[in-house]
């Protein structure tokens, strides 16, 4: 009876919120289970609590040469700390791009070190590795919410054969892992996918819900060369990705320099805002991502753990025991099958056969251990339980990380949004903000010459009659009864002479490609309705009702 109180009072533990509750169950539920099975020896350390408690981090990877430096500099609007850019392999290093009030640069040994910092597990690289691996600090903006982790660019060719003197795939692979975001940049000229490039991608395929590809320097081509060059670009990933799924590509050119061929300029604005708007969601979406992690981890986690144990079974107690680990390894294909079979493990949870080939060859199977029904109980208990109570809790941190940083990352080139460069700011309805007369002066004869056609009574024309006239323009009835609710600034169920031009002024925009608003702008009202709207400004004279 106190088993049970005491199980009880477990699984309705409370959190103060979600990154304590992460931490909390991880210690106490899915850690012993990886320490009692070698889970770390085999795919991943143990996460300590910076690894919970970490800012959102950005992974670039990409070829030399394919502006991975100069992405982050064009993001930041500011040079950092060790920063080298050139046409050939500079960035030699992994550079940690972060927040701090002070200048800096610490190097790999020192901050693997800093328990502040969750780079502690790189540590098991050597120091080939730790000699070429920074934190690069800086007081910039955007760096208060995300951070960004520059690597060496990958080689290509005869360069591609030599030694890092560290496995430069795992150390990938770690950074993934922890990662909110990996860009794989590739360069208009470049296409070409080397062999350490393709190992890479295979890598980072484990975390294919994080990757995010991007064209860049896509100004360095005219547009009908650009569609070449895409259709290049997603056939050479199509043999490398292998999914069914066509990847977003994200085409743009991520430095300061004019553009060499501008006719493409609304396109690169328009990828660019949608990468960025990607970007700035990061911090919001923060806590759901290490929760989702923490999930895939505690699924392979608990795979590896019927592994681990099935092995152990199969082992003779006294001969034959070097031979029969040989045959388990050869035939791990058909234990993946058993445990798919009694478990109901779905064959997507278990680990790359071939890597777990390699690395059991290492070990003395007599060291497993047999199967521990309450481990894996536990487990199951967090999945089923405080996994749904977090799920729960997910809203009110999202609101909490909106609050603290409305909008998501600020700074660098995510302010350009403001004034009249930001992309759409004097487009569609936002054209004429801030202007003295009103936007569809412009073109008001045409309009009202079409209003005088349809004959109208008492100043206003019926919907009946407005309608006979809109539909010319083939937009969806849906859209014409948004146009319609929009003009109707005194809901009357027809339009005068000023919301007869506001409609067609409206229909114009969506006609461009532009989308229309929810609400009718402030500076799109018609003047001679202002009066509906007591709280805004008094506005220049227009065309009266006849």
């Amino acid at each position: 009876m106190l088993k049970y109180f005491h199980r009880d009072k477990e699984t309705s533990e409370a959190f103060d919120s979600v990154i304590d509750g992460l931490k909390k169950v991880y210690r106490s539920k899915l850690l012993p289970l990886e320490q009692a099975y070698k889970f770390h020896e085999f795919h991943s350390p143990v996460l300590d609590d910076s690894d919970f408690e970490s800012k959102p981090m950005v992974l670039l990877v990409g070829q030399y040469s394919t502006g991975k430096t100069s992405f982050i500099r064009y993001l930041l609007e500011s040079d950092f700390p060790g920063i080298r850019i050139g046409p050939e392999p500079t960035t030699d290093s992994f550079i940690a791009v972060m927040h701090n009030e002070h200048e800096n640069v610490i190097p790999g040994n020192a901050l693997v070190v800093d328990p502040k910092k969750n780079f502690k597990p790189l540590s098991k690289f050597g120091n080939a590795f730790l000699n070429r691996f920074q934190c690069s600090q800086l007081d910039n903006q955007v760096l208060k919410s995300v951070s960004f982790i520059d690597t060496p660019g990958i080689l290509s060719g005869e360069k591609q054969r030599l030694d890092r003197g560290y496995d430069y795939a795992a150390v990938l692979e770690w950074f993934a892992e922890r990662c909110d975001r990996i860009l794989l940049l590739f360069d208009a000229h470049k296409l070409d996918i080397s062999d350490e490039f393709k190992r890479s991608i295979e890598v980072l395929r484990r975390n294919d819900e994080k990757i995010r590809i991007v064209l860049n320097k896509a100004d360095m081509v005219d547009h009908q060369q650009l569609m070449r060059v895409y259709g290049a670009l997603m056939w050479s990933l199509g043999k490398v990705l292998n999914t069914p799924e066509v990847a977003r590509v994200y085409i743009g050119s991520f430095w300061d320099r004019p553009f060499n061929y501008d006719t493409l300029r609304r396109l690169f604005e328009l990828e660019s805002q949608d990468l960025f708007r990607d970007l700035q969601s990061l911090p919001k979406n923060a806590a759901l991502r290490k929760l989702n992690d923490l999930i895939k981890r505690a699924r392979l986690a608990k795979v590896h753990a019927y592994i681990i144990a099935e092995l152990k079974d199969e082992m003779p107690t006294v001969f034959g025991k070097d031979s029969k680990k040989k045959e388990l390894i050869k035939n791990l294909d058909k234990i993946y099958d058993k445990i798919h079979r009694v478990h109901n493990i779905s064959p997507g949870d278990f680990p790359d056969i071939h890597r777990m080939r390699q690395i059991l060859d290492q070990f003395d199977f007599r060291q497993f251990k047999s199967l521990d029904k309450r481990l894996v109980d536990r487990v199951e208990s967090m999945l089923t339980s405080d996994i749904t109570q977090l799920m729960q809790m997910l809203p009110k941190e999202e609101t909490r990380a909106n609050m603290e940083s409305p909008g998501g990352v600020k700074g660098g080139a995510f302010d350009d949004s403001d004034g009249p460069f930001g992309i759409g700011q004097t487009e569609g309805v936002n054209a004429g903000i801030g202007e003295q007369v009103w936007p569809v002066e412009r073109e008001r004869a045409e309009y009202d010459a079409l209003f005088d056609d349809l004959a109208p009574v008492g100043g206003r024309v019926s919907g009946a009659a407005a309608k006979a006239e809109l539909v010319k323009s083939k937009l969806p009835n849906s859209v014409l009864a948004k146009v319609w609710r929009l003009s109707d600034c005194d809901k009357d169920g027809m339009l005068d002479r000023d919301e007869w031009a506001l409609a067609n002024y409206l229909i114009k925009i969506k006609l461009n490609g532009h989308e229309l608003p929810n609400t009718l702008p402030d500076h799109l009202l018609p003047p001679s309705k202002r009066s509906l709207y007591p709280t805004l400004d008094a506005s220049p004279a227009v065309h009266q009702d006849d």
